[in-house]
């Protein structure tokens, strides 16, 4: 299979789980936002990084309910776009985002003591 498919698909099924994520009213999903997406070389698994705003325990309480929607998620993702197997969806929790606040804050406070 040549990387522009795969690619296309890939973006195909982020468009796909974003837009279920939005329409789905579970109100444990809180501020998520899909970061990425992996997909297997077969197409038969996806790892979808999201990244969720709120405490500790926002985060995993969503993490615990997109997992638990997974079935759901793989469902309407075969109704949606046409593959012969629809992947099995994996989600994962992405702190990048965090993680670069983090270290943008840090730069910040090196920067005001070096003054």
């Amino acid at each position: 299979m040549s990387q522009y498919r795969r690619e296309r698909i890939k973006m195909l099924l982020k468009e796909a789980i974003s837009d279920i994520m939005r329409q789905m009213k579970d109100p444990r999903i809180g501020f998520a936002s899909i970061t990425s997406v992996e997909l297997s070389g077969d197409l038969r698994h996806l790892k979808v990084f999201v990244s969720v705003l709120g405490t500790e325990e926002e985060r995993a309480e969503t993490h615990k309910a997109l997992e638990s929607a997974s079935g759901y998620f793989r469902s309407e993702v075969g109704s949606r776009v046409e593959l012969r197997f629809t992947p099995e969806i994996i989600f994962r929790l992405d702190d990048s985002l965090e993680h670069g606040a983090h270290i943008n804050k840090l730069l910040k406070d090196i920067e005001r003591g070096a003054k």
